[in-house]
C-alpha cells in the first residue's frame, strides 16, 4: 500500500496577518462634554474677548459711543498712581486674609477630624458664616471696628495694647487688617470642611502605622496628612487666590461713604472697587475694561505661581 507524502514547501510561505479592527469613534463623549464648552463660550470666552475689544475704545457705558484708541487705556492705566495703590491694596489684603485663613481652616479641620461628641453639630456650626449675608457681615464688622464705640477698640484699650481709639478706616494697615478679619471669619469654615473631607479620605492604616512608630498627632499631621491632601491644598490655594484678588463686597461696604473710593486716600480701594468706580459711576467702560483685563492677568500669574510652587514641592 503506497504511502502518500505531502510535498515539501519550496519556499517560505507567509500567511496574511489578521487586520486589527479599527476603533469605532463614538460621538457620545463629545456630546457629554459639549454643554461645558458651549456654556464656557457664551458666558466665559465671549465676555472676555468683548471686554478686551471694549478696552481698545473710548467707550461710554450709557450712550454706547465708542472711539478707537488702541492701547491708550492701558498706557493711561500704567500712568495712574491710583492703579498702583489699588494693586498694592489688593495684594496686601489678599495676603493678610488668605494665608491666616487657610492655616486656621487646616487647624479647624484637624480638630474636627478627631472623635468628638456631636461631630455633626460642630461641622455644621463652622458653616454658619456662609448662611449670613455678606452685607450683614460687613455691617456687623463695621460696628465692631468702629472708632468711638467699637468693641475691638474697647478690648484693646482694656488690655493696654492701645492708648487711644484707632480709626480703622483712616489708615492703610488698620483698614487692611479689619477687612482681612472680615474675610477670614466668612471663609475659614468653608475651607475647613473641604480640608476635613480630604482628611477623611486618607487611609486610617497610615495613622495606625505612624502611631506604632511612636509618631505624635502633630508629627502624623505633618508626615501623613499634609502629603496625602496636597491636591486639596493646591485647590483651595488657587480658589482662595481667585476670590481674594477679586474682593469687592467687603471693602465696598466697609467704606462709610459708599462711593467705591476705598477711603479718603484710597487706602483700601481694591482693583475691583476701581473697576466699579470707572465702569458704573464714571461710565468709562473702556478704562474699566482695561482694569478688568489687568486684574485677569494678575490672577492668572499668581495662580500659575501657586501651581508651579506646588509642583516643585511635590518633586521633593
Amino acid at each position: 500500500m503506497a504511502v502518500q507524502t505531502r510535498p515539501l514547501p519550496t519556499g517560505p510561505t507567509t500567511e496574511p496577518r489578521p487586520r486589527r479592527p479599527r476603533p469605532r469613534r463614538s460621538v457620545a463623549p463629545y456630546l457629554f462634554v459639549a454643554p461645558f464648552f458651549l456654556v464656557f463660550t457664551v458666558f466665559g470666552a465671549y465676555p472676555l474677548l468683548q471686554t478686551f475689544w471694549v478696552s481698545l475704545h473710548d467707550w461710554d457705558r450709557l450712550s454706547g459711543q465708542a472711539e478707537w484708541v488702541g492701547l491708550d487705556n492701558f498706557r493711561r492705566l500704567l500712568d495712574d498712581a491710583d492703579f498702583f495703590t489699588a494693586l498694592f491694596n489688593t495684594l496686601s489684603i489678599f495676603v493678610l486674609s488668605t494665608v491666616p485663613q487657610l492655616l486656621a481652616a487646616l487647624g479647624v479641620a484637624w480638630l474636627l477630624d478627631r472623635h468628638l461628641r456631636a461631630r455633626t453639630v460642630w461641622r455644621a456650626l463652622v458653616l454658619v458664616p456662609q448662611y449670613v449675608s455678606v452685607v450683614a457681615v460687613a455691617l456687623v464688622f463695621s460696628q465692631l471696628f468702629g472708632r468711638d464705640y467699637g468693641i475691638v477698640n474697647w478690648v484693646l484699650q482694656g488690655l493696654g495694647v492701645i492708648d487711644a481709639p484707632v480709626d480703622w478706616t483712616a489708615d492703610t494697615w488698620s483698614s487692611h487688617l479689619a477687612i482681612s478679619f472680615m474675610v477670614m471669619w466668612r471663609w475659614t469654615g468653608y475651607n475647613a470642611l473641604i480640608f476635613l473631607a480630604a482628611m477623611q479620605a486618607v487611609p486610617r492604616d497610615l495613622y495606625e502605622s505612624a502611631a506604632i512608630d511612636g509618631a505624635s498627632r502633630l508629627l502624623a499631621l505633618r508626615k501623613v496628612t499634609l502629603p496625602a491632601i496636597r491636591p486639596t491644598l493646591l485647590f483651595t490655594v488657587v480658589i482662595s487666590t481667585i476670590g481674594g484678588l477679586q474682593l469687592f463686597a467687603e471693602p465696598f461696604l466697609f467704606d462709610q461713604q459708599g462711593n467705591a473710593e476705598g477711603g479718603a486716600e484710597h487706602q483700601f480701594q481694591t482693583l475691583t472697587l476701581m473697576l466699579y468706580k470707572y465702569g458704573f459711576i464714571n461710565n468709562d467702560a473702556g478704562y474699566a475694561s482695561a482694569v478688568s483685563w489687568v486684574l485677569f492677568l494678575v490672577i492668572a500669574v499668581v495662580a500659575a505661581l501657586n501651581f508651579l510652587l506646588a509642583r516643585r514641592a511635590d518633586r521633593r
